[in-house]
């Protein structure tokens, strides 16, 4: 199948458009909303905004500085986390959503506030695009994990002694390391092959924890309450997580 030339995820694609806009529908008056990162979040802020200049009252605490620009540029007021209790819930994209909608996240690199985030509400909604719908987590690409710089060492030993193959993700241009808003590492993991159900993703999880220096990584394991998944078509529709 063919799609118009727009870029996958982005600003103007229209499947992103659709399950913003979905997600923006289920937003109730007065709600505190975490707001995740990256392009699909950042569609959902922007139609968030417009809604507020229409009245509705809502509040918001963001995962990483771009989240924070594009809230204060669509007039969304922010408030500490923890202010006032949960937060209602959190909105956040996914680089890839499993069948039983586990989550790989943290290609854009937030992914340690992402979770922190989620964890303080009360649940947690995955806006996605057809394109990041995989079998099986891993399929697309490699799994992230922060790490402590001070660990690099040890923790690259033991990432290759599970079977994978780090590569430490470097700045825009490639000429250094990449460090994120918490002041680690980021090693991008590749598989020797997608990880093919629910308990292989988290024995891995438990293995990848267990390093020395590991702080977190991007498998997001039956964190996700709702994923809505947007079309090229304009639709949208919901997956509900069965707990």
């Amino acid at each position: 199948m063919t799609h118009p030339a727009y870029g996958a995820g982005g600003n103007d694609d229209p499947s992103v458009h659709a399950a913003a806009a979905k997600a923006v529908e289920s937003i109730m008056d007065g709600a505190r909303v975490g707001l995740g990162s990256g392009r699909a979040v950042r569609v959902f802020i922007e139609k968030l905004g417009a809604r507020r200049r229409e009245g509705l009252r809502v509040t918001g605490v963001t995962a990483s500085q771009a989240s924070t620009r594009e809230a204060q540029r669509a007039g969304i007021p922010l408030i500490e986390l923890g202010e006032g209790g949960p937060l209602d819930l959190t909105v956040d994209g996914a680089d890839e959503v499993a069948p039983n909608l586990d989550l790989l996240k943290g290609r854009g690199g937030a992914m340690v506030r992402e979770r922190i985030v989620a964890a303080a509400s009360a649940s947690q909604v995955i806006i996605v695009g057809e394109e990041k719908l995989v079998r099986a987590l891993g399929e697309r690409g490699p799994i992230p994990v922060e790490v402590i710089p001070f660990a690099e060492w040890p923790a690259m030993r033991d990432l290759k002694a599970l079977g994978l193959a780090p590569t430490p993700r470097l700045e825009p241009g490639g000429s250094r390391a990449l460090v994120t808003e918490n002041g680690n590492l980021i090693f991008d993991c590749a598989l020797s092959a997608p990880l093919v159900d629910g308990r292989t993703a988290r024995e891995l999880e438990r293995a990848l924890l267990a390093i020395v220096g590991v702080v977190d990584t991007g498998l997001f394991l039956g964190t996700a309450d709702r994923v809505i998944v947007g079309y090229h078509d304009g639709h949208a529709e919901d997956r509900l997580t069965v707990k």
